[in-house]
């Protein structure tokens, strides 16, 4: 069986196989290395790609979408607040132990909750990103929230941190965890055990939130 992968060149200085949540392998491989070396680094990581392709689904399959109706539970910071659907008027979302929408809004309810989670997570990440970024006395440039399908966050070869804002979602030991994770990347870029040793350094129960992430972490990929 032939072993399909993406190749994605950038300035970084070693190359780095991942096989994501929908069983892609991508290579992300330095400028200078020519495909044939690429190959013979891939062939010679293929037996353990083969077995992170072969385990059992990293997570189960994603639950049904949300309805934006009233009694509906919605999950924010690692527990679950109930959403109640009002006549009145109301800007947006409201938040206060529980989600609060106007009824005129319900048909624009998605929209109106990925703009107040991506708001929420940048409010939540940025001044951690700052705080490990400090620690560690590194410097990335931007730190952003997308959309991002099947990473919850991202150290780009520019230095900008990314993250999925669906990680606000997760408890906050988690999401310190997934923070101190890609700031540790500007240090090291693959996850040797010098990745794992200053990582614990900073989130030293950072084996927890792991564990999190693989028993809950398709609850977060729910919409909403």
């Amino acid at each position: 069986m032939q072993l399909e992968y993406e190749v994605k060149f950038s300035t970084r200085k070693t190359l780095n196989i991942t096989v994501e949540r929908d069983r892609r392998v991508v290579v992300r491989a330095p400028e200078h290395l020519s495909m044939d070396k690429i190959k013979a680094l891939v062939q010679s990581k293929r037996q353990w790609i083969k077995e992170k392709l072969n385990h059992a689904q990293k997570y189960p399959l994603i639950p049904e979408s949300k309805e934006f109706v009233s009694g509906e539970t919605l999950m924010y910071l690692g527990r679950n607040y109930q959403l109640i659907v009002v006549d009145e008027e109301i800007e947006e979302v409201e938040f206060n132990q529980r989600f609060r929408i106007s009824r005129k809004s319900q048909a624009n309810a998605n929209k109106l909750f990925k703009k107040w989670y991506l708001r929420q997570a940048l409010q939540k990440i940025e001044p951690l990103a700052k705080e490990f970024a400090r620690s560690l006395g590194v410097k990335y440039k931007e730190c952003k929230t997308s959309e991002m399908r099947y990473r919850w966050g991202s150290c780009t070869p520019n230095n900008n941190i990314i993250f999925n804002w669906r990680i606000i979602k997760a408890p906050m030991y988690v999401v310190n965890y997934l923070v101190a994770h890609e700031l540790v990347h500007l240090i090291e870029d693959n996850h040797t055990p010098r990745f794992w040793n200053i990582l614990s350094i900073q989130v030293p129960n950072y084996q927890k939130a792991k564990d999190w992430l693989k028993n809950n972490g398709h609850l977060l990929e729910v919409d909403f």
